[in-house]
Order: C-alpha cells, then structure tokens, then sequence
C-alpha cells in the first residue's frame, strides 16, 4: 500500500514559517562596519540600518523615516548622525529626532519626541548581534550574546555568509539533517559508503546536543587527525533556538569549531552565517585557504539544493518525518511550539527532549 503525506503534526503547523522573536542574531561580521559608517539590512523581515559611530559604538534603528518612509540608510551618517536623503531629518544612535530642516527656527514641536525603533547591538566572536524583542518588549537584563565554546584562543578563523533561496525552517532543518550527504555532497560520500550509525541526543537549555562520538567509518579524512596527535577524536554538536548549529572537534591538543546559523531574511530568504575557528593544523600548506574552499563548496551545494527544494515547496506539500534521521527536524519545529506556548501563555518553557535518546539511521 502507498504511504501518502499525512497531515503536519501541531507543532510543525503551529510553528511552521513563524520567526522566533525574543533572540539574538547575528548581523553582520564586526570587520564589514568601519566607525563613522552605517550599513542597511533586513532580518526576520524587519528593516534595519546598522551604525557605528565615530568611537567605534554599535547602534541599530528601524530603517524607515517616520516622515515619509523613506529608508535611512540610503542617506548619510556623520558618525554622530542619520540623515535622512528625502527631507534631510536626522536621527541620533537612540533613534531619536534631533533637526528637522524644514521647521522654523523657534519650531512649535520638540524634535526628540520623534523617534524610530531601536535594538540592541553587541559585539562576540567577530559578529556584530541585534536583539529582536518578541512581544514582551527588551526584557533586563537581555540574556547574554552567543558565544562559542571553544577551548583554547584559536590560531585561525574565518567566516562566510550566503543567501539561500528558502524558508528558514528549511535552512533550519538542512543545518542538522543528518543523511543528506550522500547525495548533496556525493563527492566527499557517496550512497555506496553509506552504513547504518547511533548516536545519543540529550537536552541542553533551548535545544539537543548529539554527544561527544567518535568519526564515522567513512569520515577518513578525520581519523589521520588521531594519528597526527595522538586521538582519540571526538565531536560534539548543538543545535540551539532560534537557529544555531555548533561542532567542536577536539583531538589531543588541537581542535576545530565551527557555527552555522540560518538568519530569516524575508518569508522566502534565509542569510547563512559560517564562521570556522581551529587551534591545530599549523602545519598544513594553505591550510585556511584549502579550509576555506570546501566550506564554499559544501554551502554552494546546500544553496543550489535549497533552491530547488524551493520550487517544489511553491506548492505547499505536507511534508513526512519517518524514523530516526528526521527526529532532529521533528525536535526543532517542537522547541520552536514549545517557546512560541511558553511568550503567549507565560508559563515555563517546556522541552519536548526529556532525556537521552538513541537514535540510528544510515548515511
């Protein structure tokens, strides 16, 4: 008998395309904004222009003048300053109104009672993040930036940002399936290497962890790694609300990390944030430019894979979740439900993960 789509569970319905508000997210990496620029961006559908002032200080505001809706980052920043190319209204790093050329010079109305929406900004591992507040507002204190857990300073780092053409739940759920490499990524493995694995799961604040394990049988390029310093080689992977994949190698001495995030863009645009950082491997000619490459040639794959899938779903098709491999993607639209409960009724965040789980698949 033909097994058909069957209707999305709750949680994928109830969470499906809605962004999470209430987080931290990553802009745009700190070495792209000098001081006295500003730069214009979207996130999680919202227009926002990002500045840095003349003192090296982050702010961020609504890109739209309250006068006519013109965006503000098609004007100029003084490094003090946003002026806006329509009227010429300027705005401080607070959002406020502080000259309206047009009024007279004793003006019947106080300027910096006009003002546009502002987010917090801060700086952590070479990114610069935007607090996105939900419906309860900028709650104090705001959680703290992410920040990633690497053992040691890092010798070598590097960060690449793409644009996929799709939801970022389907960003969200390309970031930690586990079993498309064989056809995705077919030259690093091919379906004729595929054998079946386990790994354990457990819950971690705002998200699973896939516990420390060692490489899989046709991950060869990892095990000379233990060869090299002594192994034995284990990864660990988080996934963490609202969009964050994180691995950590280590072996012996040396260790790599790396953090992919899915930023929403708009309802069809996602902005894929890679950063590496390595600590190891010094000795290895080129060896950030060769690190560098196969990550492009990974994302690149992943970029043409969701643009197709993208075509598919123009057709609004139930999606089907069976067995192991797609526990991760059932768990991500489960957390996202349980967080969406938890702002709307204000009770307790509530994991849907209670405990170690097994999990097996083939890839």
């Amino acid at each position: 008998m033909i097994q058909y789509p069957s209707p999305a569970s709750p949680e994928v319905v109830a969470s499906r395309s809605a962004p999470l508000f209430g987080f931290w997210y990553p802009a745009v990496p700190s070495h792209t904004l000098r001081a006295g620029t500003m730069k214009g961006l979207q996130m999680l559908g919202l227009p926002i222009v990002l500045c840095r002032d003349r003192a090296g200080n982050l702010a961020a505001m609504r890109d739209i003048c309250p006068h006519r809706g013109m965006p503000l980052s098609f004007g100029r920043f003084d490094g003090e300053r946003v002026e806006c190319p329509y009227h010429g209204w300027q705005f401080d790093t607070k959002g406020r109104c502080q000259r309206i050329p047009a009024l007279p010079d004793e003006p019947i109305l106080k300027t910096d009672k006009i003002g546009v929406a502002s987010y917090p900004a801060e700086e952590t591992d070479g990114m610069i993040w935007l607090y996105l507040a939900d419906e309860r507002g900028n709650i104090d204190p705001l959680p703290p930036t992410p920040r990633m857990p690497l053992p040691s300073e890092p010798r070598q780092s590097f960060h690449i940002s793409l644009t996929y053409t799709c939801t970022a739940d389907d960003g969200i759920i390309g970031l930690i399936d586990p079993v498309h490499g064989p056809y995705v990524h077919s030259w690093w493995r091919s379906d004729a290497q595929m054998h079946e694995k386990t790994k354990i799961f457990e819950p971690i604040p705002n998200g699973f962890r896939m516990t420390a394990h060692r490489p899989s049988k046709n991950s060869g390029p990892f095990h000379w790694m233990e060869r090299v310093y002594g192994g034995p080689l284990t990864t660990t992977i988080d996934f963490l609300l609202p969009n964050q994949r994180v691995e950590l190698m280590q072996c012996g001495k040396a260790w790599l990390a790396n953090r992919l995030m899915a930023t929403p863009v708009s309802e069809m645009e996602c902005r894929i944030d890679f950063s590496a950082y390595w600590r190891g491997l010094h000795w290895v000619p080129f060896g950030n430019l060769i690190f560098r490459s196969l990550t492009k040639m990974f994302l690149g794959q992943d970029e043409r894979a969701m643009k197709h899938l993208a075509v598919g779903l123009r057709h609004k098709p139930s999606s089907m979740f069976l067995g192991d491999a797609d526990m991760p993607a059932k768990w991500y639209y489960k957390l996202k439900a349980a967080h969406l409960e938890s702002v709307q009724t204000g009770r307790p965040f509530e994991h849907p993960l209670k405990e170690r789980v097994t999990l097996r698949w083939r890839s």
